[in-house]
């Protein structure tokens, strides 16, 4: 038997990559509640546990792929979006925080709108993880969520979690680029492309441009809105009248996804920050 505290200082120790305390504890604590089921509560109170040679051996792996730069959700394949854990391997990027924001967005939208009774329809353009058309679907029940990747190993990562977490999601293989948008008469469209141009690379950590998917992540450097025109474009074929396109964005490119959206006929065009003050979210109504 260990006492929790202690093995959880000694972990802390042990962890060697350049991040601040605050991160590598919270790692930490993931790692137990995932070994060991231990609450932070359980923790600090110093809870004992039992530790078998086999949980000592899965400790080390996990700690020395951390000091490799291996992010932590990758490692113990599961992270928190929206208040639920979804599986995530490296098919797909990893759920954010401010992707959370995007989701809330179209929850209160879809919950304040008038569809005449009839359900609202929602198609997730690009759906990785499944993390935004799952939570959609299950956020609101009466809705029809569709989803679509070019990503084969995306699409049986998003129709897993779906599975697991009981929502009702259609998923098409589609890429957005070179393809029309599956379904019609969608009332919102939202998308988290790839925004990151190339020559930002230099810039990025380690722990993400080692094991992200860089075809989920990055843009041509001459071209950053390649996928907010595509969406654009399509979009007003897929969607009804008074539909809406909300995507996030690099902050970078705010200002010119909102420009892009008004040269499609998009109106009521709003740029909308995040949590951290940047611009993170722009949406438009197809009239």
């Amino acid at each position: 038997m260990k006492n929790s505290k202690v093995l959880f200082l000694d972990l802390v120790r042990q962890i060697k990559i350049d991040e601040n305390s605050d991160e590598i504890q919270s790692m930490v604590y993931l790692i137990l509640e995932n070994l060991f089921l231990l609450s932070r509560a359980d923790i600090l109170s110093g809870k004992t546990v039992a530790v078998h040679d086999a949980d000592q051996a899965k400790i080390g792996s996990i700690v020395g792929r951390i000091n490799l730069h291996e992010p932590i959700q990758y490692i113990l394949g599961t992270t928190a979006f929206y208040g639920r854990d979804f599986s995530v391997t490296k098919a797909a990027l990893i759920p954010r925080p401010e992707t959370e924001e995007l989701v809330r967005l179209i929850v209160d939208h879809c919950r304040g709108a008038d569809y005449q009774n009839s359900p609202c329809r929602i198609l997730d353009v690009g759906t990785g993880s499944g993390c935004i058309s799952v939570t959609l679907a299950l956020e609101l029940e009466m809705a029809n969520v569709f989803a679509t990747d070019v990503s084969l190993h995306s699409l049986e990562l998003a129709t897993e979690n779906a599975s697991r977490l009981g929502a009702q999601v259609q998923f098409f293989a589609n890429d957005i680029l070179k393809d029309p948008i599956p379904v019609g008469n969608i009332n919102v469209i939202v998308s988290n492309p790839p925004y990151i141009p190339f020559q930002e690379m230099k810039r990025m950590s380690r722990n993400v441009l080692d094991f992200e998917p860089h075809l989920a992540l990055f843009v041509k450097d001459e071209d950053p809105l390649l996928f907010y025109r595509s969406i654009a474009e399509k979009s007003r074929q897929a969607l009804a009248s008074q539909g809406m396109l909300a995507v996030e964005v690099n902050e970078r490119f705010g200002n010119e996804v909102v420009a892009l959206f008004q040269e499609k006929g998009f109106t009521e065009v709003l740029l909308v920050k995040d949590l951290y003050g940047k611009d993170r979210i722009v949406t438009g109504i197809l009239p």
